[in-house]
């Protein structure tokens, strides 16, 4: 189970519950490890609380976050869609490819792959968020040469079949291959999809050979879609990035979806997979050399 604690886009105004900063970040990782969580997904915030990818900052999380747990690092190299992130092009802002590639020099273990081109509106704003043919090579090529596993985002067909598949062919990842399937986030990305069954099996149909999946879903796509992908042999991901609100419709913060993801696993005869059991199914080496806090637990 991965948590998704901050995303790219969440302000304290959004939900007192985001954390935003290092030693927050770390703090919520570290009790939601303890709540069941095996993969962090971490997005990194310049101190004005704006979205980047500076490399110092993101090892500043890493470091702080392995010093308490082993849970698996995944840095985004999606961002977000201001701070260091956004550029004024000659007709609309942009997301700059190079920025968001920086995300890829801080040590994670892994990092999210966006191998598409899409049309983000936020706050009104559009942005474009490039990813050429030619960027998606060249950041590729900087996580195979870094020692990072790419974990691929897909948010339809289209960037599964070609982007993806194009890369894994290519041979810029060994199976394992980790895709992230995105759903519910239509209004805010141009060619997204809404979560429904009958795409999510679509998609599970599409998978190259070799893969595992993980089904992340905005809002109230959460609950139905990570359910769908346990009975599909899947792998979920919670936290505030995808959902702030529980179905009473009440601000909640990430241990209380970790919580309530562990409680479903368990209705279906699951069991939450360790660090460890992670890294296993991820193709993953043993976690970076640490000192881990005394007492750091996990039930």
């Amino acid at each position: 189970m991965t948590v998704a604690p901050t995303g790219g886009f969440l302000t304290k105004r959004d939900t007192p519950h985001v954390p935003t900063q290092p030693e927050e970040i770390a703090e919520d990782v570290y009790r939601c490890y303890n709540a069941g969580a095996s993969v962090a997904a971490l997005h990194a915030r310049r101190p004005d609380d704006e979205a980047t990818c500076d490399p110092e900052i993101y090892r500043h999380i890493n470091r702080l976050v392995r010093e308490r747990c082993d849970i698996v690092v995944n840095n985004s190299t999606g961002g977000g869609l201001n701070g260091d992130l956004v550029v004024r092009g000659a007709q609309r802002w942009e997301s700059s490819a190079g920025q968001r590639a920086l995300g890829a020099l801080a040590g994670a273990e892994m990092c999210s792959f966006n191998a598409m081109t899409v049309l983000a509106t936020v706050d009104g704003r559009e942005v474009l968020m490039s990813t050429s043919p030619a960027e998606a090579v060249e950041l590729a090529t900087t996580m195979r040469d870094s020692g990072v596993k790419p974990e691929w985002e897909v948010f339809s067909p289209t960037h599964l079949v070609q982007d993806v598949t194009t890369l894994i062919e290519a041979g810029y990842d060994e199976a394992p291959h980790a895709v992230n399937f995105c759903f519910g986030l239509d209004r805010v990305f141009q060619g997204a999809m809404p979560y429904s069954p009958r795409t999510l099996q679509y998609l599970v149909d599409l998978l190259p050979a070799g893969s595992i999946f993980t089904v992340s879903g905005h809002g109230a796509a959460q609950l139905p879609a990570t359910t769908h992908a346990l009975l599909l042999g899947g792998h979920i991901r919670v936290g505030l990035e995808d959902n702030i609100r529980d179905t009473d419709g009440e601000l909640r913060d990430n241990v209380h979806f970790v919580e309530k993801a562990v409680r479903l696993i368990r209705e279906l005869g699951l069991e939450p997979a360790t660090p460890a059991e992670a890294r296993q199914l991820l193709g993953l080496t043993s976690a970076p050399v640490t000192t881990v806090q005394n007492g750091a637990h996990r039930p």
